[in-house]
């Protein structure tokens, strides 16, 4: 069964090379579809050549069982728009969102994926917060994480500890049964909410997570945090 790793890509040059080399070190068939959004710090140059010479730039042998597609946004849109690009493009059985930092580990994945190999479910969250090693960071994004999981759960009728993180997979036909509207983070609460109204069978396992600071990187603002409030209301009276 082919796995596609969707990876959206803004700016990341510091992490990219070592999330693709953990990427591609996870035992399994899969492809990795990178969207770049128009970045601007050499991680769009990395990519064309990427592109143009293959896995093989990281520095090791790629095996048949890695296959990588790059797409390249003309404009920078958000990385609700690069998911959207993505999942149209992917030709997986199971898609997963993997971002280009380190702050979630490919050998997750695994794990991730495991409930829909077992075809116990169609969706699955990793998350960050039943009982896997995360650093330790910056409380009040947890209490507005909690927040937003605890709204959306609300309105979605789910019972999820986690709807803002990044590992979710999904069985393709989910994904062709969804339009992704949202351009940047309103991503999440968006999907979790047509998820639910699909009444999809999901699952939540745990996963590790490593942090980044703003200084490391890191871009989520509260503008994103306002708008995954709007997306919430939005996504749950939306027929």
């Amino acid at each position: 069964m082919l796995v596609s790793l969707v990876i959206p890509v803004y700016n990341e040059i510091p992490t990219l090379a070592e999330i693709l080399r953990r990427c591609i070190a996870v035992d399994f068939p899969k492809e990795l579809v990178l969207v770049d959004d128009c970045s601007k710090d050499g991680s769009r140059e990395f990519l064309r050549q990427l592109s143009e010479q293959g896995l093989g730039i990281l520095g090791g042998t790629p095996t048949n069982r890695n296959e990588i597609r790059v797409l390249f946004q003309e404009n920078n849109q958000g990385k609700g728009a690069a998911l959207r690009r993505g999942f149209a493009e992917a030709t997986g059985d199971i898609i997963l969102v993997q971002d280009a930092d380190l702050e979630y580990d490919p050998r997750d994945i695994p794990r991730v994926i495991q409930p829909i190999l077992d075809g116990d479910a169609d969706v699955v969250f990793g998350s960050r917060f039943i009982g896997s090693p995360r650093r330790v960071l910056y409380y009040w994004h947890t209490v507005l994480n909690n927040l937003l999981t605890m709204l959306s759960n609300m309105t979605s009728g789910l019972n999820l500890t986690d709807m803002e993180t990044c590992y979710k997979a999904f069985r393709a036909e989910v994904l062709r049964s969804v339009h992704v509207e949202e351009d940047r983070f309103g991503f999440e609460p968006e999907i979790t909410a047509k998820v639910a109204r699909g009444n999809w069978r999901v699952f939540e396992v745990p996963i590790s997570y490593h942090g980044r600071t703003y200084e490391e990187g890191k871009k989520i603002g509260w503008k994103d945090g306002v708008r995954a409030l709007y997306a919430i209301g939005k996504y749950s009276l939306k027929r």
